[in-house]
């Protein structure tokens, strides 16, 4: 590895927290919680956004399943820590969104938007951990509390009559641009990178299908921005999920089933030898 590179994370992190700074506070749109899913189904309110988080849960459950027995696992150990906060803060934002989404406001709209931060920063300490094969815990533990703050200065800033929602943006923005650029100074495996760059794809579509929420509901008629922008993150948490799964599966059934050792005779010698 060429040395100049293991700088460019810090780099990017400086330059974007230094953009951040300059630019001046963000403030959420006046019109955040007016959603184009008006939809009520069973008495549920915005049944479409709410019902759609389903996916979350669904797809967080599966890991957690899948890869706690993994957790010590040689392919699992160094990230599992930001990984295992990953999936808790996406069965919470299953909860968190459902729960903001049956009657948006900025009361609510707290537990939707801290999950969401936790499972950001528990992806970047994953990948971390993996990238650099060293224990995620301490990142995992950092970035979660940031996390917390994230969400709590937008919400004081918030109620303060300045809502500012630069930390909370930054710490969604980090892990698009510092996964693809770790996975590639550290050379990690190409199907792990091909997986996590779709992944992030994804997730970015899914954002700007939530900017485009009542643009894209006028268009089709059958379901909204938002509505698509679970459906689109939920995919995107699944695959990076399946990976994770597969590569212990593939890991373990190397040590279950070893090839022969070089020294062995083939059978049919064996056999030769004995009947003579």
């Amino acid at each position: 590895m060429k040395p100049w590179r293991k700088h460019l994370p810090l780099l990017v992190t400086v330059l974007l927290s230094g953009a951040a700074l300059v630019h001046g506070p963000i403030a959420q749109l006046p019109d955040y919680h007016d959603f184009a899913d008006q939809t009520r189904l069973f008495g549920i309110p915005h049944f479409a956004d709410v019902f759609s988080n389903l996916g979350f849960a669904l797809v967080a459950l599966w890991g957690l399943v899948k890869l706690t027995p993994s957790g010590r696992h040689s392919r699992m150990e160094n990230g599992w820590a930001g990984y295992r906060l990953f999936l808790m803060g996406l069965l919470l934002t299953a909860i968190g969104s459902s729960y903001y989404h049956l009657d948006p406001d900025n009361a609510r709209l707290v537990w939707d938007r801290l999950p969401i931060a936790l499972a950001c920063g528990g992806l970047l300490a994953g990948v971390w951990g993996d990238t650099r094969q060293r224990s995620s815990t301490m990142l995992a533990a950092f970035l979660g509390v940031s996390a917390i703050l994230s969400v709590a200065w937008w919400y004081f800033t918030e109620q303060a009559g300045n809502g500012d929602l630069r930390p909370y943006l930054l710490l969604q923005g980090l892990p698009i641009l510092l996964i693809p650029l770790w996975q590639w100074i550290y050379d990690m495996p190409r199907h792990d990178r091909r997986v996590f760059a779709g992944a992030l794809l994804l997730y970015v579509i899914a954002k700007l299908a939530e900017i485009g929420d009542h643009q894209i509901a006028t268009a089709t008629g059958a379901f909204t921005g938002h509505t698509l922008k679970h459906l689109l993150a939920t995919g995107a948490a699944a695959l990076i999920v399946a990976n994770l799964i597969e590569r212990t599966r593939v890991s373990s059934l190397a040590h279950v089933m070893p090839l022969p050792e070089a020294s062995d005779p083939p059978n049919g010698s064996v056999a030769k030898s004995s009947s003579q």
